[in-house]
């Protein structure tokens, strides 16, 4: 019994570890970091419709919209369609900018899965690059290394590196998408505005 009441407070003192910053900022540093990294996923806004290619599942295709929220998050909806435009998988996902660890922070969200599809994102050089793991409900989780490249304001190149066993191993571009702007970046006012 001690030995688990180790274990536990071993592992909570590591998860809490794992969510402090190395070093405390002022508001002033946490202010600057995040107006620095603010617009990292602004590419992201509007509407997309996309091809995909898995080695699981094959050729798909599907739509993709992004919306910032009035208090800075982005909100997406991927959604993967069949030829009569059926709806064959559908996520959310909300981005939220964390100033303290200087990165970006995700959660995925499917029908009964909860809140478990957690994973992180920073922007490298002139790309977006996300560790996050999926099905974590399910008792099947895979962990994806997703790199966001060739973006441009009509279109923008999706690949990622999946990990069935941990990120023991990984399959390499598991997975791809071609994305193309179908509508505007726009922007989700207030739920409860002031009156």
């Amino acid at each position: 019994m001690a030995t688990l009441r180790l274990l536990i407070s071993a592992l909570v003192v590591a998860m809490l570890a794992a969510q402090t910053p190395a070093k405390k900022k002022t508001s002033k540093e946490l202010k600057a970091s995040f107006d620095v990294h603010k617009g990292d996923f602004d590419y992201l806004l509007g509407e997309w419709g996309f091809t995909t290619v898995s080695k699981e599942h094959g050729p798909g295709k599907g739509y993709w919209t992004a919306v910032r929220l009035v208090t800075g998050q982005i909100l997406d909806e991927f959604r993967v369609v069949g030829d009569n435009r059926e709806t064959w998988y559908v996520t959310s996902t909300l981005r939220s900018y964390n100033a303290g660890l200087d990165r970006w922070e995700l959660v995925g969200m499917v029908e009964g899965g909860g809140l478990q599809d957690v994973g992180t994102a920073q922007r490298v050089g002139s790309e977006v690059h996300i560790e996050q793991k999926f099905g974590v409900a399910t008792g099947t989780t895979s962990i994806l290394r997703i790199r966001y490249y060739n973006i441009q304001p009509d279109r923008f190149s999706w690949t990622a590196d999946r990990s069935m066993d941990g990120g023991k191993t990984w399959s390499k571009e598991d997975q791809k998408i071609e994305a193309r702007r179908i509508g505007p970046a726009r922007s989700l006012g207030p739920f409860a505005p002031a009156r």
